[in-house]
């Protein structure tokens, strides 16, 4: 049985919405195991001088969560 959690975070780039989900999901990776997938539930810019100066995401990221059987390298499970 496989259970998942939802969690919502907001990532921001100068560059554009693609950059600021890529680095979302990259930076939400070094902190949580198992990322599945996420869906952008809102954008957002800011705008400086009459021009866009940062675009922002809010996103839904959905992962596995731990537990059960621990997990060999090899992704099989260990027998305790």
């Amino acid at each position: 049985m496989s259970v998942a959690k939802v969690i919502e975070i907001t990532a921001s780039s100068s560059k554009g919405f693609e950059d600021a989900i890529s680095q979302g999901i990259a930076r939400a990776a070094e902190t949580v195991d198992g990322i599945q997938g996420a869906w952008v539930a809102e954008q957002k810019v800011v705008v400086s001088g009459g021009k866009v100066s940062e675009y922002r995401v809010t996103m839904k990221v959905s992962f596995l969560l731990g537990g059960g059987e621990p997990k060999a390298k090899n992704g099989k499970s260990k027998k305790r």
